[in-house]
This record gives C-alpha cells, sequence and structure tokens, in this order.
C-alpha cells in the first residue's frame, strides 16, 4: 500500500513540476525529457534484471547446495545458544527455536525464498505461545527486529546491480556492508533489551557479541593500519577469498552428505531464474517513477535543499546523494534498489554516492515490510515498541554505512 501511494506520488508531483516549469517558466523541452526518461528507465530495469538473472540462477544454486547439505543447519547450531538467552520467555527446547534458527540462518545466507516461510512458522509459533493474541508478544518483536536488521553475509542483489553496472569491482563493498549491517543489528537488539529489560551480561549473550565486537575491531583496525588505496583492495579480496571458501565449503558440505552436486545446483539455479523474473515488473516500474521524479528536477530540488542545509553546518555533504536509498529503504526493497540504480546511473557506480547506495542497500532491511507480513500473518494490531526498535536499527545501519564509507572510500 505505501508503495502504491509512492509510485503515484512520483507520477503527479512530475507532472505538477513539469508545467509549472512548461508553462511558467518557458522550459519547452521539460516534457520530452521525462518522456524520455520513461523509455531509458524502462530499458534500464529490463538489462538490470536480465544480468541479475544469471547471478541470481548462479547463487541461488550454490545456496541450494549448502542448504541440502545441511550449512543452515549448522548455522543454525552455532547460533542457537545465544539466541535461547535472547528469548527467556520461551521454554526450553520448545520447536520454535528451529523455526527461528533456520530463519535467521537462511536470512544470513540470503536464502529470502527460504527464510521468509519459515519466519512466518516462527510467528504463528510463537503466537500460540502469546497470552494476548492481538498485542506483539516480548519474543515475536525481538524477532521482528532481529529480522529487520538486516544482517547478511551475502549481499547478492548488489554485488550482481554492481557488476552489472560496470563497477570496477563490484565485491568491494562486501566488507562495509557487513560493519553498517553489524550496527544495525547491535543498535536493534540493545534497543529491544532496554524496553523489556533484557540482561544482555549473562556470560553467553557477551561471549556472542564481544566475539563479533572483536572480530569487526579487527577488520577496521587493519584496515586503519594500511593506506586509503590498499584499503579498498583488501576489502575486495577478502570478500572474494570469502564467497570462494563458502562455495566450496558448500560443495565439501553436500559431498559429505553424498548429494548429487550438480543436479541440486540446477535446481537451485531454477528458483534463482524464477525469482529475477518475477524482479522485473517491480524493478521497471519504480525505476520508471523515480526517472520522471528525476527528469522534472523533483528529486534534485530536494537533494540540493538538504545539501544546503547540510553545508551551512560546514560538513560535506556528498552523502547526501545517497539518502534517497535510505529513506525508501524501511518502505519497499524494489524501491530502495531502484533508488540505488538512479544513483549510481547518475553519479556513476564507482562514485562516492554510487559506492554509499549500494552500502546503505545491503545495511538495512525493508521495517515495515516485514512487520506488516509477519504481524499482519497472526493478526497482530498492538505492535508495541516494535516499530520504534526496528527504525532505531535502520537508522544506526545507515549512519555506520555513511561513517565507514567515508572512512574507506572518501577522497
Amino acid at each position: 500500500m505505501v508503495l502504491n501511494y509512492i509510485w503515484i506520488a512520483f507520477f503527479l508531483i512530475s507532472f505538477v513540476v513539469a508545467c509549472i516549469r512548461f508553462f511558467i517558466l518557458g522550459e519547452l523541452t521539460v516534457f520530452t525529457e521525462i518522456v524520455d526518461s520513461t523509455f531509458t528507465n524502462a530499458k534500464l530495469g529490463f538489462e538490470i534484471s536480465l544480468f541479475l538473472t544469471g547471478v541470481m540462477a548462479l547463487w541461488l544454486g550454490i545456496m541450494k547446495i549448502g542448504e541440502k547439505g545441511g550449512v543452515v543447519q549448522i548455522l543454525g547450531r552455532l547460533i542457537g545458544p545465544f539466541f535461547n538467552k535472547l528469548f527467556p520467555s520461551i521454554p526450553k527446547d520448545h520447536p520454535v527455536f528451529g523455526s527461528m534458527l533456520m530463519n535467521f540462518s537462511a536470512n544470513m545466507l540470503g536464502l529470502d525464498n527460504a527464510a521468509t516461510p519459515l519466519g512466518l512458522k516462527a510467528m504463528h509459533e510463537l503466537q500460540d505461545l502469546n497470552n494476548s493474541q492481538d498485542t506483539a508478544s516480548n519474543a515475536q518483536i525481538m524477532f521482528l527486529v532481529l529480522n529487520t536488521s538486516g544482517l547478511t553475509i551475502i549481499p547478492i542483489s548488489v554485488l550482481a546491480i554492481r557488476a552489472q553496472q560496470g563497477a570496477s569491482s563490484p565485491t568491494e563493498v562486501f566488507i562495509p556492508i557487513l560493519i553498517a549491517t553489524f550496527f544495525a543489528t547491535l543498535a536493534g537488539l540493545l534497543a529491544v533489551a532496554w524496553h523489556q529489560k533484557l540482561n544482555l551480561l549473562q556470560p553467553t549473550i557477551l561471549a556472542y557479541l564481544g566475539g563479533l565486537t572483536i572480530l569487526i575491531a579487527g577488520l577496521m583496525l587493519g584496515y586503519q593500519a594500511l593506506p586509503e588505496d590498499q584499503a579498498a583492495n583488501l576489502s575486495s579480496g577478502i570478500a572474494n577469498f570469502l564467497l570462494l571458501s563458502i562455495i566450496v565449503s558448500f560443495i565439501i558440505a553436500a559431498l559429505r552428505k553424498r548429494i548429487s552436486v550438480y543436479d541440486t545446483f540446477i535446481e537451485g539455479a531454477k528458483e534463482g531464474f524464477q525469482v529475477a523474473i518475477k524482479i522485473i515488473p517491480y524493478l521497471v516500474a519504480m525505476l520508471v517513477g523515480i526517472g520522471v521524479f528525476r527528469a522534472c528536477g523533483a528529486l534534485t530540488f530536494l537533494t540540493d535543499g538538504f545539501s544546503w542545509m547540510v553545508n551551512l553546518t560546514g560538513a560535506d555533504s556528498e552523502w547526501v546523494k545517497a539518502v534517497p536509498t535510505a529513506i525508501m529503504k524501511p518502505l519497499s526493497g524494489s524501491g530502495a534498489r531502484g533508488m540505488m540504480v538512479e544513483t549510481m546511473t547518475t553519479y556513476g557506480v564507482d562514485s562516492f554516492p554510487g559506492y554509499l547506495a549500494s552500502v546503505m542497500q545491503g545495511s538495512t532491511e525493508t521495517t515495515f515490510y516485514v512487520l506488516a507480513v509477519y504481524f499482519g500473518a497472526v493478526n497482530i494490531s498492538r505492535t508495541r515498541h516494535a516499530v520504534a526498535c526496528g527504525l532505531i536499527a535502520d537508522v544506526a545501519g545507515i549512519i555506520a554505512a555513511i561513517l565507514v564509507s567515508y572512512w574507506l572510500y572518501a577522497g
């Protein structure tokens, strides 16, 4: 519903602005520019989706190998003790823990198709434990906020779109996204824990959070010790090493279970093809709407106005050019993806705004969409502090994305 209003607003505002420019300011080419942008962006949306088809087929094929090889279950066992402590109201060894852990594991691997049904199953099981059927329980809120914080190890679509747009090193954003999404998840967790008066000073929780914090701090200190030009190359190098290591480990896991690796890959690749085809109309629609909004001058007016206000403070305003992606992300995944592509197209995929938009896209989740789908599935009408905590995670992720992008890429 929100996306519907946004798309309509793009065209209505664009038409009003274009009329003012044509009839009052005498800019006779404005309508031609707007109509031309619709054809250009429709073509761009299809081209991106076509390229994305191959990448999605590749990675969902790889993910299917990992899924059948038991990698998702392994991840579930690794993070199980941590999540047991985060949900004290759930009886120990309750079946819902299995659904939640599988959902989180699938999300971290970028298995959206597998993650959503697992998440809905977990939400229904949590609802069975809920004493107030129309009000979100503490466990449901923690589960939702951790979902909306968007912790993902492999941001497939971001890397694919950067490659399609001609990035010199598409995987360069891998480590920055990992850092930004870590802070988003940590902020969401702390916000929920504060609201629910959850004690985080437990040995198990401290061990997991401390280990992750040390890992992220180690990455950041390692970058700090390197010259700026080498830091970007290291990010790309580590990303490619990790991605290749994941592929090899998935294949080994499948071989240990005596699974046909090739046939399993084909099965997953078929799913990837179907997913990519479904993206085409959404991406074309958003790119056309955003293109019209920019061609009429409205988007430029907004970003220039915001930049002017930021410049008054004496701060650099280059990051403002990527802000539309950040604003759209909590509302719509396809809308944010369209904004990211528009930013890359306008400023260049390897420009600072193009780089930052990629990190923003990968650092948070579509908060309102996730809340609507998951809570709507169990008829929850009173969400309590879920929205506030989810947005706190989003803001933390965006701020972290800006800071880490300036640190690694600006200048």
